[in-house]
């Protein structure tokens, strides 16, 4: 069972017009996409997903609803050429929902959980390098920075040098494997108080499917095939995710330094989106009670001017 967080504020946020041209960026098993596609009359819904298995899950629930949407199989890093194919260039509202779906999540072999035995993967797409790749290949040095970085865990090295020892026995090549040498690095205590596999798990995940890079890149494209009065909304479950979405929307939300004070601000350096919440929409008590995958989700969300 896949559960959408904050649906209801996300949704609300977006102002449906029932003829818009709405865009998820992120379909993953259709959750937000089914109402969004509920609430369009003569609208369009473009969707975007590298897992096919989520874009064939999406595909029956959706056709469900109508027929008015498409479901594009690639990173949503592609959005603008994608939706260029369609004559489109302005849409009326674009949504991320980051992060992994609890199938992805469930399903042992795709290799995302520290909880089931599965094959080291990792990779949304299936295609290019693969968790087994970065565990077996990469250095020291870069296993550290990945840990340090995208998984915040302050035992990075340890864990690092591990599994380097690890590996010059045999090839890593499955998830428990890997959790057993997370603990094995850490021991007992720390393992089962701060949870290090979660963390590490979750810097691999970023390292392989390049998270951050491809959303830096994207969110000024995505801002920038907004219609006036255009909504993004992204729902973000990390720290560096949020910090990346908070300091774009603050730079196109805010005038140029290089013309700040001057008493006719030119077109060019205006600012583009205006923030519909100036701090991050958390989920209720409620929904925290319902899903405990919800604990770290912050939603943003800016309109164009």
């Amino acid at each position: 069972m896949h559960y959408s967080v904050l649906q209801k504020e996300l949704i609300a946020s977006l102002s449906i017009k029932e003829d818009g041209i709405y865009v998820d960026a992120t379909v993953g098993y259709a959750g937000d996409a089914k109402k969004i596609l509920e609430k369009l009359k003569r609208g369009y819904l473009f969707a975007f997903d590298a897992d096919i298995d989520a874009v064939n899950y999406s595909m029956k629930e959706l056709q469900k609803i109508g027929n008015n949407f498409h479901i594009f199989n690639t990173n949503f890093k592609n959005m603008a050429s994608s939706l260029k194919e369609y004559n489109v260039s302005e849409v009326d509202g674009i949504i991320f929902d980051l992060g992994v779906s609890s199938p992805q999540i469930d399903e042992a072999n795709r290799g995302f959980s520290f909880m089931h035995d599965g094959k080291l993967d990792m990779r949304m797409s299936r295609t290019g390098k693969s968790a087994k790749d970065v565990v077996n290949n990469y250095a020291v040095d870069d296993l550290v920075r990945i840990f340090y970085e995208y998984g915040e865990e302050k035992m990075a090295r340890v864990i690092a040098n591990n599994i380097i020892k690890a590996r010059e026995q045999k090839e890593i090549t499955s998830t428990l494997e890997l959790v057993e040498i997370i603990k094995n690095a850490c021991g007992s205590k720390y393992f089962f108080n701060q949870h290090p596999e979660r963390k590490i798990f979750q810097a691999i995940r970023i390292e392989v499917n390049d998270e951050l890079k491809v959303l830096e890149e994207v969110l000024p494209i995505a801002i920038s095939l907004l219609k006036k009065g255009g909504r993004l909304a992204v729902i973000s479950f990390h720290s560096l995710e949020d910090r990346i979405v908070k300091n774009i929307f603050k730079k196109y939300s805010e005038v140029n330094e290089l013309v700040k004070g001057l008493p006719e601000i030119p077109e060019e350096y205006k600012p583009l989106i205006k923030l519909i919440n100036k701090k991050a929409i958390l989920p209720s008590e409620e929904e925290l009670k319902e899903n405990s995958r919800s604990g770290s989700a912050k939603l943003r969300v800016v309109e164009r001017i």
